[in-house]
């Protein structure tokens, strides 16, 4: 990623902007072992503390990284209760994104954002009938399936 990804002058932009990018070398097994990194790349979006909130394994390309990016950011703000960031972070991938893996993701967890706010079940089963209809192989619809049993 370090020949392609990073070198993309939006990619730099907005890691610059939303993030203290760090690069561990392998050679580092402590921080390896650290992070349980065992397979590079390995993007991790940890907090102040430490605290994972985002892991993302494989190369991604300089199209691909920033709504990945995004969708790490949101999870980060989804976990410190801040679901109206993180709704309007989820929200922007999947309107600017609505073909790619990351805004499966994205819908996912707009989802439990929005449940988060309103404690409404239902909005979680509308999560699963949207994913369901609009990513019906996706890992994220399969992860959602037991929201199908949610009433409409």
């Amino acid at each position: 990623m370090g020949a392609v990804t990073y070198p993309s002058e939006k990619v730099a932009k907005f890691v610059s902007l939303n993030f203290v990018p760090v690069k561990i070398e392998t050679s580092n097994t402590a921080m390896m072992q650290r992070f349980s990194v065992s397979w590079t790349p390995t993007l991790l979006v940890l907090d102040a503390e430490g605290r994972e909130h985002y892991r993302g394994v494989g190369f991604f390309a300089p199209e691909d990284l920033i709504p990945t990016l995004m969708t790490a950011k949101g999870r980060w703000a989804l976990d410190t209760d801040q679901f109206a960031e993180a709704r309007a972070l989820f929200e922007e991938v999947i309107s600017c994104h609505p073909d790619m893996e990351t805004a499966a993701e994205a819908l996912f967890f707009l989802g439990v954002a929005k449940y988060k706010m309103s404690h409404d079940p239902k909005i979680l089963r509308e999560a699963y009938d949207e994913l369901t209809a609009k990513f019906p192989t996706s890992s994220w619809t399969k992860q959602a399936d037991h929201y199908r049993l949610i009433s409409k």
